[in-house]
């Protein structure tokens, strides 16, 4: 690829809009549910948890939002982030296929989640909000979250899973760098925490007992809102800009995708790529194959009923539609920490129920033996999330190579892995076992 090609991938243009794919279902999306009346929620209700501007989002069925010139001026460290050809892991595989990433990995905080924390500290600051609770899995949205904070003046106050907390100290650290204050969840800060731990000492804790404490450390605190990095709508909603470059991206490229691919855990990253191009497939027929790559741990997608659940542990959440585990489920201690949630975005759980994306699952060995090859082949270690990703791009790639046949490939590498070196250094010590699903 010439310097010229590779230059254009790395500029384009920032969205102006955020894109939302309500407006373009074929069928509506199953609204929420109260969790007692079981009827579909209202805006009202969830005034509670979050400002009218992000409850007005939720609801939105518009199909292009403004992005205000307050959240740009913060996107601009760092979008619009490069759309790069793997050219290197394409020599290793000895692949015909034309391999192409969205790097996401160089925001501040490391990952694509300050797509969506930027404007949700915007719109609570707007609002009056004086204090954001949240949980984080790996620690990405909590790190994402607490730079935003730092950037509009809001205390951040984040309940980390303690499998993470404890095996990737350096996130925690980042979150406190930024001027969050980080527990380990579950934690003695909370009712619902002091019940686990009463339970389980030895509790390593999920995402679901995260939400229940941060929800609670919400409600009973008088000027603090919840924000959530992932499955609600407004997230996927604010992570569109990352399809709508790589749309504009690949045109400049001279290639349209063949397979599309993402990780997804809640979803968030996973609907920021592959959204605007499944409106390509509904409004224009276009024949993108899109994956949603998921651990064989923690298999909502692949092995999940399709049911109205909880987002959280303690039933404290308005009932969603999704592919779930079930809202008790517990995840093994996987390293993938943000791949750990019972439940999928209702967003991404319809598309996959009208048949416009499709899923698989992989363990992670697999995981971190692609992620060492990507590593070694273009010089960026990949968080373990977006691996999962990776590993399916590799099979695909080899796939290529079997048929002697081209496809352009397309994946969003959603965060880079500088802080998990942990991780690798249990797959690269030989510790690391498979833990929970099956291939």
């Amino acid at each position: 690829m010439s310097q010229q090609i590779q230059f254009l991938l790395r500029a384009g243009e920032m969205p102006t809009h955020w894109y939302n794919l309500l407006a373009d279902f074929p069928e509506p999306l199953p609204p929420p549910l109260h969790p007692g009346t079981r009827e579909p929620v209202t805006p009202d209700l969830m005034l509670a948890l979050f400002p009218e501007n992000l409850v007005g989002q939720e609801m939105s069925a518009e199909r292009m939002i403004e992005i205000p010139q307050e959240v740009r001026d913060v996107y601009a460290l760092y979008r619009p982030t490069p759309l790069l050809r793997a050219v290197r892991l394409e020599k290793a595989l000895q692949t015909p296929a034309h391999v192409y990433y969205k790097y996401e990995g160089v925001s501040p905080a490391g990952s694509h989640k300050p797509n969506t924390a930027i404007p949700q500290a915007y719109y609570n600051k707007v609002a009056g909000t004086k204090r954001l609770a949240s949980e984080t899995g790996a620690g990405q949205w909590g790190s994402s979250l607490a730079f935003a904070c730092s950037v509009f003046g809001l205390e951040c106050n984040v309940y980390m899973v303690k499998v993470s907390f404890d095996q990737k100290p350096y996130r925690k650290l980042l979150m406190q760098t930024y001027g969050a204050t980080v527990h380990a969840s579950p934690s003695n800060q909370t009712e619902f925490g002091r019940k686990v731990l009463a339970a389980n000492p030895d509790s390593a804790g999920s995402l679901g007992i995260a939400i229940s404490e941060a929800i609670e450390d919400t409600v009973k605190h008088p000027g603090t809102k919840y924000s959530l990095g992932s499955v609600l709508n407004h997230v996927c909603l604010h992570q569109s800009v990352i399809g709508q470059e790589t749309i504009r991206q690949m045109e400049m490229a001279g290639e349209e995708p063949d397979v599309i691919l993402g990780c997804a855990g809640g979803g968030s990253n996973f609907a920021g790529l592959v959204f605007p191009f499944v409106q390509r497939k509904i409004r224009e027929g276009k024949k993108y194959r899109i994956v949603a790559v998921e651990p064989t741990s923690c298999p909502s997608l692949t092995k999940g009923e399709l049911r109205y659940d909880f987002g959280d542990t303690a039933e404290t959440t308005p009932l969603m539609m999704m592919y779930t585990l079930g809202h008790l489920f517990m995840p093994p201690s996987i390293h993938a920490g943000g791949l750990r949630y019972h439940g999928m975005a209702p967003m991404v759980s319809h598309c996959k129920k009208l048949g416009l994306i499709e899923a698989v699952a992989y363990p992670q060995l697999k995981v971190f033996e692609s992620a060492v090859m990507f590593a070694r082949s273009e010089g960026i270690v990949p968080a373990p999330e977006s691996a999962h990703a990776i590993a399916a791009v590799i099979d695909e790639a080899i796939q290529c190579r079997e048929e002697g046949r081209k496809r352009v490939i397309v994946f969003n590498l959603s965060g880079n892995g500088l802080l998990d070196l942990a991780a690798y250094d249990t797959y690269l010590s030989g510790r690391m076992q498979d833990v929970g699903g099956s291939d």
